[in-house]
């Protein structure tokens, strides 16, 4: 695939999507439980209580993995079984668990990439007041530091936070992720008190000798939906600074975007002028994400949003309906780094994939063609990217296995491997033997 040598590969997973088990040995409920056990939140009535059980079949995953001939996984600590209440006493079986999953992914050469929050806030701190509260952000600090001195010397990469932006947004802006709350542009803070806690758990990752540190963040190309038109490239750019610019300016740059025309809350009222300084800590790496781009117009004279979303024509899409543009993805790359210059640092793609509604054939094989078209369009637009000087280092494709995709319960098929979810198990698609083999042709 002419990528250069030492780009790894990998897969991608979430300890809420996959892990089960959700009440055996002293893990504590989080946001997500809350949130799936409240009728009308998850469709069909889903929760994750059981999901792919991986937290039983951890063993049977790793070798799927080891099958793959993958580099990397990345996956995501569950905080609630670290932390039940998410501070104070730590639950020793929760990081056992975690020093099984790792020793047994050294032991197959597969090298940790560990996410400290993929969105499973322990309950207790979302009851005192969650993103909201400043103090979550120290106690994300102190969990993360908890982790590390088990974990520190065994696990490759550190991802601090998965996607910031969605816990904003859907969890606490438009209440249809958890915790559910409504808050529109009230919910700004939480945007600030996760990138503290991201710079606070920095510090604390390195007092614990951690080697590689990054943060991801999820990323949507901004399209105007009349580029001719003043309007829209004004709601494109409201929609950029917010999704893709108010997660990773602090980070790299120390300051916030330009978001005074949106409206929301004085940031006076919970950025303290110490606090960019703790943000912008020096990172290794920087974890995108990314689905598809979004096409924005301006937004009607009642709308609470400097931006309305409009549809994307023209382009096939996934079984969620997301449109499938790979090429917006290279678009993305050597847009961040013509953002960014000498500030950005080497790239992961720690997430990119697709749903569709795969089913097991008569004969036992899932043929899942449109995700191998799906995934060998963007590892190419990844490539031309490379090809094009952007320092590009991995690609985690998502997911390893289909799982819990949150509100929209167990219909969204993402994975390279089948679960029966009954039964639950696991039969390999033809994506996953696709990817082995592109593996193995790209060490060639």
């Amino acid at each position: 695939m002419g990528f250069p040598a030492g780009f790894q590969w990998g897969v991608a997973t979430a300890a809420y999507q996959i892990e089960g088990a959700v009440d055996e040995d002293g893990r504590g409920p989080s946001t997500w439980d809350t949130f799936a056990h409240t009728p009308g939140r998850v469709k069909d009535g889903h929760t994750g209580d059981v999901a792919c059980d991986h937290y039983h079949r951890w063993p049977e995953d790793l070798e799927l993995m080891a099958g793959l001939g993958i580099d990397s996984y990345r996956f995501s600590v569950a905080w609630p079984r670290v932390q039940p209440a998410g501070s104070g006493a730590v639950n020793a079986k929760g990081l056992d668990f975690y020093e099984r999953l790792v020793d047994g992914l050294l032991e197959r050469g597969i090298s940790p990439a560990a996410t400290l929050y993929h969105w499973d806030l322990p309950q207790p701190l979302e009851d005192a007041g969650g993103w909201m509260s400043r103090d979550t952000a120290y106690r994300f600090a102190e969990y993360a530091y908890l982790v590390a001195e088990r974990l520190g010397d065994r696990v490759d990469k550190w991802i601090t936070l998965n996607e910031p932006v969605v816990v904003m947004a859907y969890g606490y802006a438009f209440g249809v992720y958890a915790p559910g709350q409504a808050l529109m542009l009230d919910a700004l803070p939480t945007a600030h008190h996760q990138l503290l806690g991201h710079g606070l758990a920095v510090t604390a990752l390195r007092a614990r000798g951690a080697r590689q540190i990054g943060i991801t963040n999820h990323y949507s190309p901004a399209w105007p939906a009349d580029p001719a038109n003043a309007a829209d490239r004004a709601a494109a750019a409201a929609f950029d600074a917010l999704m893709n610019g108010l997660f990773t300016d602090p980070v790299l740059r120390g300051a916030y975007p330009d978001l005074a025309g949106l409206g929301g809350p004085d940031p006076a009222g919970f950025v303290r002028d110490e606090d960019l300084a703790v943000i912008s800590a020096p990172i290794d790496f920087l974890g995108v994400n990314y689905y598809q781009p979004t096409r924005l117009a301006a937004p009607p004279r009642d709308g609470e949003l400097p931006f309305e979303m409009t549809e994307i024509e023209g382009h096939a899409v996934t079984g969620m309906g997301w449109p499938i543009v790979p090429a917006a993805l290279g678009d993305l790359l050597r847009g961040l780094r013509e953002r960014y210059g000498d500030l950005l640092p080497p790239i992961y793609i720690t997430e990119n994939g697709c749903s569709f509604p795969d089913e097991v054939a008569s004969d036992g094989t899932v043929d899942d063609a449109a995700r191998i078209a799906f995934l060998d369009a963007h590892i190419k637009a990844v490539r031309d990217a490379v090809d094009d000087g952007v320092d590009v280092r991995g690609y985690y494709t998502w997911s390893l296995m289909d799982n819990f995709e949150w509100a929209e319960g167990y219909g969204p098929r993402f994975g390279l491997v089948h679960v029966d979810y009954e039964t639950l198990r696991r039969t390999p698609k033809r994506s996953y033997s696709w990817y082995r083999d592109l593996i193995a042709a790209s060490r060639a």
